[in-house]
């Protein structure tokens, strides 16, 4: 599992606590990194590693130094500054190369996690005894019908489910105005919804062309009398979960950090005791709830600790934690973003996936277990092992190229695996090149050459195609390529693959223009 330091979403980023972390697969982390234009993820990736390094060196001197004449501690000195030296200039270099890589064009690439509706938030967290809005999802005119029936509140609050925030603000792709709205009227909520189901509905954060709103939630109007902030997330420095809490809820949690850091407590949690009783009410009293609501948010605190760990998540936001005017604690908004490497205990969690709006070329990669991320250059780009990806990417950029994809195909790939992957690389129209780089530790590179030749034949690939194997059987390898009779372009190495299929690429560029 690979922990990186980040910013968790709806911010956790500025508070005054060290980052949180998230257990996260590094093609995803670069892809976020790269989207919000944070290339100070990928130095810190780089920086600590450079630390890790140097932490080794200190060791291994320190180790030397117990048992050793002072000579030798002398000499262990010269082979740190040596190796410092050198990692350090590696460090420099590669992280030149990164900034020369042409970011602006990377930032096209697309980022996929678990992403949940906020009606399938509220549902994990009433299973999980977190006091929510009662509501009911409406699709069509029956559904209305019988809301008032099953949903007989004072008023009700009618939102669009769509994976975007802004929607109140928002507009649809036939001139109804806002995402969100409320009516006392039962009668009113079909004629609301009906503007709403099967439109598209466009704020600041969806694509120009807006998303499509397959059904509203129809949820129990509050009255709010006070709003409050609660977090608890994984944390690097502490080596797991931390609370985060605030009285100043229901607006920017970074600009209250900065502002007023007094209103903002941390509290780090014992993975195996857990939220205590004592915990759960130091924090309703920091919330500054008072009365029979602080046991109230007490409860409520040790619930949405249960919720946190019953379902692996890695952040759990609430935003805001609301007291109501009948003085109820009511998680009003939720953000919750989960562990990936939990999906095969949370099998119920990730069915709830939504794939509507995500990309159909990563949605159809994770069918056959492969790691796909698109991206807005023009080479194709199949690579076993993430960090051998990302090195691919960084040549494809060094020498002036970008990359279209970030493909990782894993140390048990197959050859209906590789087939696959050479069909989601070749269905993008920029795609004018593919490069194929293999290490093989694991795999078997003749497994690989046999896979890229029945994809070549199979597909009828009009592309240039540059293939890099080496490592497990790939003298064998590179004679299945040579026999096939295919026109592949064998590289000698990993930087004359990148400079080839560079050159290539720019060549059928050239070819199409004409």
């Amino acid at each position: 599992m690979t922990y990186v330091r980040g910013w968790a979403r709806g911010g956790s980023s500025a508070l005054n606590c060290p980052q949180p972390v998230y257990p996260i697969k590094a093609c995803r982390l670069l892809a976020d990194a790269t989207n919000n234009n944070k290339l100070h993820f990928i130095r810190e990736i780089k920086e600590d590693r450079w630390r890790a390094h140097n932490a080794r060196i200190r060791t291994n001197h320190n180790t030397v130094r117990t048992g050793s004449s002072r000579s030798r501690s002398g000499l262990a000195l010269k082979f740190q500054a040596i190796m410092a030296g050198l990692l350090k200039s590696a460090f420099h270099l590669s992280h030149t190369a990164q900034c020369l890589s042409g970011l602006k064009k990377v930032n096209a690439m697309q980022v996929r996690f678990l992403n949940l509706l906020e009606y399938q938030s509220k549902v994990l967290m009433e299973n999980h005894g977190v006091n929510i809005q009662k509501f009911k999802m409406v699709r069509n005119a029956d559904d209305a019908k019988t809301l008032s029936k099953d949903l007989a509140v004072d008023e009700y609050v009618v939102k669009a489910q769509i994976l975007a925030g802004g929607r109140g603000k928002g507009h649809f792709s036939n001139g109804f105005k806002g995402g969100v709205h409320i009516t006392k009227d039962a009668n009113q909520i079909w004629p609301l919804a009906e503007k709403m189901v099967g439109h598209k509905l466009i704020t600041k954060q969806t694509p120009p062309s807006g998303i499509m709103v397959n059904s509203v939630m129809v949820a129990e109007s509050i009255v709010i009398k006070r709003e409050t902030y609660f977090c608890i997330l994984m944390d690097r420095a502490h080596n797991g979960p931390v609370l985060i809490a605030s009285p100043a809820g229901g607006m920017d949690i970074e600009e209250v950090a900065v502002s007023s850091p007094h209103l903002v407590k941390t509290i780090p949690i014992d993975i195996i005791e857990g939220v205590t009783d004592d915990m759960a009410l130091t924090v309703a009293e920091f919330l500054e709830f008072h009365g029979t609501s602080r046991q109230k948010c007490a409860e409520q605190v040790k619930a949405l600790w249960s919720l946190f760990t019953g379902v692996d998540a890695v952040q759990l936001e609430i935003n805001p934690l609301a007291e109501t005017d009948t003085g109820d604690v009511v998680s009003v908004d939720a953000k919750i973003q989960f562990d990936d490497n939990a999906q095969f205990r949370q099998k119920d969690v990730f069915a709830m996936d939504d794939t509507t709006e995500s990309d159909p070329r990563e949605v159809e990669a994770a069918k056959y277990n492969l790691n796909y991320i698109g991206m807005s250059g023009d080479i194709g780009c199949l690579v076993n092992g993430a960090g051998l990806a990302m090195a691919t990417m960084d040549l494809i950029h060094l020498h002036g190229g970008q990359p279209a994809n970030f493909l990782d195909v894993g140390g048990s790939v197959n050859e209906t695996q590789v087939k696959q992957a050479f069909d989601i690389i070749s269905s993008d129209p920029n795609v004018k090149a593919i490069l194929v780089n293999v290490f093989g530790g694991i795999v078997n590179c003749a497994t690989i050459a046999t896979g890229v030749v029945n994809a070549t034949r199979a597909s009828g690939l009009k592309l240039p195609l540059v293939v890099r194997l080496e490592g497990t059987n790939v003298d064998a390898a590179k004679k299945i390529l040579q026999d096939s009779g295919l026109p592949i372009i064998q590289a000698k190495d990993l930087d004359h693959a990148a400079m080839t299929a560079v050159d290539q690429a720019s060549l059928k560029a050239k070819a199409q223009a004409c």
